[in-house]
């Protein structure tokens, strides 16, 4: 008999609880977030194992000496509730005929036995109640007498109910029972659903006992043979198969005694025999236990191939960005913004006819010619300044649109990627809505920088002519081409002309600063350039970035369950070869 003391944990044990308890933190860690093929039944069969580890494997382990739990469970109509009440000679459970009957479990125990199934015990999630309710969120708790100690039989929904509350809960139900009691009939021995269960039930080594109810005496010997068979061919063949016929039931909704008689003693056998009743136990704990670690590893795999799935969505991101960060910083340094615009108001500037025209062929003019043939004044350069500004605003934005869109078809060609993007709080196919004030603003600052580079280099020639001559403003644009302009991006007739400007540009410079001091302006000034373009796409490039990031580590969330999973292993080995 059992007493309401339990003996003291072993260390095995109280390892094994460690242990499956940091199994239950890695498999709730395990999010599955992306869509990838078949990840709706992994997050089904992940949540299946996270709920019979709280609901039965380790609660079952800290109470190891609790009553075995029975649970009655079968099809709609198997006469689930109308046995229970006959097992326990008085009706505890409603049977009835308007489907579904049992909405809410019922537990029938000894009085001695109560404190077993307190809320902090099995089924920790369900609310114990006294009285009879539909909720099937509660669990109505009923002492008997007519129940020996060391067991205690629930009642529960259909498996095969209409509601799907109820199968849930019914799924739920058996997965925290000791001894599965399921309960079938000769109209419904032969359905895929109540098998499904049995298939579990076999691959998990849980205990089963199988129960053939309302069958008309001339047909019990066919149908119980049948079953029989096909337990056993299911891997169920040492399971017992009871066969209760077909009678009338009393006034109380109670079957014969004799007709279920062969079932209680049964029960009561196993509750009296401590050692048989904790080879139950420990039989369908032990298979629990390592059903759970051996599909760890299929969650594993499914988290590790998230994570791969994460890495080729990042990379594509990265790669769409760096194709149109190289694009940006090639047209800055090429030529490319020399044109349009940004090139007719630097020829305003410098001059145009017969000095361009002489420096395509004789770069190598004297300084002080080149110098006294520019006609630049001060409104004039700041036309540069603006076209600048316009023309960099535009490539930017240009090039921040062009990777997004490619980010946008990349990610698009994976269904994990298309959930991922319609899931964002912003549209992802296009530059972020404030990219232009962001470009503006790196732009304008970047031209505030070079104009105090060439006010701080010309601090000790603010007096001489040359300096007076142009001022800071056009010895600034003057910079800004030279960066813009160093080879021949630009073809053709612009070639000449751009190249022609560039160099006029660095004549200019050098006229004032000397050869050394414009080369490390220009140095300065471009690296300047490429760290605030680095910056603006980097934040375009994140928006992509921080989407994969905030679905964590796949990769080590696998390699945790792993872990967890091999630790469980090692101490069931231990506890079998002791």
């Amino acid at each position: 008999m059992s007493t309401k003391e339990s003996t003291e944990p072993s260390v095995e044990s109280t390892q094994m609880l460690t242990a499956l308890i940091q199994l239950r933190g890695a498999l709730q860690a395990a999010t599955l977030s992306l869509e990838t093929p078949g990840v709706q039944e992994n997050r089904k069969a992940r949540a299946e194992m996270v709920a019979q580890l709280e609901d039965y494997v380790i609660p079952r382990l800290m109470t190891i000496e609790a009553p075995m739990l029975a649970v009655v469970g079968g099809s709609t109509g198997a006469g689930k509730s109308t046995l229970v009440n006959s097992l326990v000679g008085t009706r505890v459970t409603t049977p009835g005929v308007l489907r579904p009957t049992t909405m809410s479990p019922v537990l029938v125990h000894h009085p001695d036995d109560g404190h077993w199934f307190g809320q902090d015990r099995l089924l920790p999630e369900l609310e114990r109640v006294a009285a009879a309710t539909n909720d099937p969120s509660a669990l109505q708790l009923v002492p008997s007498e007519a129940v020996p100690q060391g067991l205690a039989i629930l009642d529960a929904p259909d498996i095969d109910s209409v509601e799907e509350r109820n199968r849930t809960l019914a799924a739920q139900l058996l997965a925290a029972a000791d001894l599965w009691l399921f309960v079938t009939s000769a109209a419904r021995y032969a359905d895929q659903v109540p098998w499904e269960f049995l298939k579990a039930a076999s691959e998990r080594s849980a205990a089963v006992a199988i129960v053939l109810d309302r069958t008309a005496d001339e047909a019990l010997e066919t149908v119980a043979t049948h079953l029989a068979r096909m337990l056993a061919a299911r891997g169920l063949k040492d399971s017992p198969l009871f066969t209760v016929p077909e009678r009338p039931v009393t006034d109380d909704g109670l079957l014969p005694a004799d007709a279920v008689r062969e079932i209680r003693d049964w029960l009561e056998s196993l509750a009296a025999d401590a050692e048989a009743r904790a080879g139950v136990v420990r039989q369908t704990l032990d298979g629990a236990i390592r059903t759970v670690g051996r599909r760890t590893h299929l969650i594993a795999d499914a988290e590790a191939e998230q994570a791969e799935v994460l890495s080729r969505l990042r990379v594509e991101a990265e790669k769409a960005y760096d194709a149109s960060l190289a694009q940006v910083l090639e047209a800055t340094a090429d030529g490319t913004l020399m044109r349009g615009e940004v090139l007719m108001r630097w020829q305003e500037f410098v001059g145009t006819g017969e000095l361009l025209k002489s420096l395509e062929n004789r770069v190598g003019w004297l300084r002080d010619r080149v110098v006294n043939a520019v006609k630049g004044k001060p409104q004039q350069a700041e036309r540069v300044t603006v076209a600048v500004e316009s023309g960099l605003e535009t490539l930017l934005l240009e090039h921040a649109e062009a990777g997004a869109e490619r980010a946008h078809a990349a990610w698009r060609s994976w269904a994990s990627g298309e959930a991922l993007l319609a899931g964002a709080d912003q549209d992802l196919s296009r530059a972020s809505r404030d990219f232009r004030r962001k470009a503006e603003r790196a732009v304008r600052d970047w031209q505030a920088d070079v104009l105090d580079m060439v006010r701080t280099e010309g601090a000790d020639k603010r007096s001489t002519a040359r300096f007076l001559a142009y001022g800071v403003n056009g010895l600034s644009v003057a910079l800004m081409v030279v960066v813009f302009a160093h080879t021949g991006g630009v073809t053709g007739a612009e070639a000449g002309v751009a190249g022609g400007g560039a160099v006029l540009g660095q004549k200019l410079l050098e006229a004032v600063f000397g050869d050394q001091a414009v080369r490390t302006l220009a140095a300065r000034a471009r690296r300047d350039l490429e760290r605030r373009v680095h910056e603006l796409f980097e934040a375009e490039r994140r928006r992509y970035l921080d989407l994969v990031d905030s679905l964590g580590d796949p990769g080590g969330s696998a390699l945790t369950l792993r872990q967890a999973a091999r630790r469980i292993d090692d101490l069931r080995f231990l506890q079998t070869s002791n």
